[in-house]
């Protein structure tokens, strides 16, 4: 269940269309459903303004389709899947109509809504190794019903890169800096920007990087303000955030 159709059944109360019993019925309807292997959290969209987002790694195949098909049962008009690998998106295809982005790893079920965000979530990688996560990121995002501007190998090894693109920068509503290395792009963009900034830090790099922890401690540690920093190659995560902050009306 989601928001809206929770309201519609209070104001059908409100209007006397069905009784405070007929609509505590519905209500009470269970939040998840237990399919043995996994419980369906129906009511998290009720709860959070958006529904459950599968996690598709690890994952086999028939669990994938059989947690889909619980939500589509139920109502749910899109289904996000992360972390999906190619051959389990092959198998999940022949029963779903699945559209699968090989780059981002991710499967999306359903049409894409149209942008209803307050403004655009910029979203700039470092280099274009990075562009998993960035498409991660922007395909969360653009999926929960965002304008979405990708700016790709625009890393500090490059300044004028960046420069040329701060225009775009300084009318984002909320920016995702993406970079491993040495994670320095999420400093210097928040040095330029008026928004909100979440730094991604990838394990793109060389030894010394530690897979990505080198870059996550120079994010944590930004000289930059209205920085916040997600997990190490967590696009799902940061455009979920980047999302959120784009819908914050007054």
């Amino acid at each position: 269940m989601n928001k809206s159709e929770a309201l519609d059944i209070l104001k059908k109360i409100q209007a006397g269309e069905i009784s405070p019993e007929d609509a505590l019925l519905k209500l009470r309807v269970e939040p998840f459903e237990d399919l043995g292997y996994a419980k369906v959290d129906h009511h998290r969209e009720l709860r959070r303004g958006v529904p459950e987002v599968i996690y598709g790694a690890k994952k086999t195949p028939e669990q994938i389709t059989g947690i889909a098909s619980a939500m589509l049962d139920k109502g749910q008009q899109l289904i996000l899947i992360t972390g999906l690998p190619p051959d389990v998106a092959e198998s999940v295809e022949k029963n779903l109509p699945l559209k699968y982005y090989k780059v981002a790893q991710i499967g999306i079920i359903g049409e894409m809504p149209k942008p209803n965000g307050i403004g655009k979530i910029v979203i700039a990688t470092g280099g274009t190794s990075d562009m998993p996560v960035a498409e991660e990121a922007a395909l969360t995002a653009e999926a929960l019903g965002n304008e979405v501007v990708r700016l790709y190998d625009v890393g500090v090894a490059g300044f004028h890169r960046l420069l040329s693109k701060l225009e775009v920068i300084m009318d984002a509503q909320v920016i995702i800096s993406i970079a491993g290395m040495e994670g320095a792009l999420t400093s210097v963009i928040a040095g330029f920007a008026a928004c909100p900034v979440i730094g991604v830090p990838t394990s793109v790099g060389y030894g010394a990087s530690f897979g990505g922890v080198s870059a996550l401690l120079s994010m944590l540690n930004s000289c930059s303000g209205g920085v916040s920093v997600v997990n190490i190659d967590n696009g799902f995560g940061a455009g979920y955030l980047a999302s959120i902050i784009n819908h914050q009306r007054r």
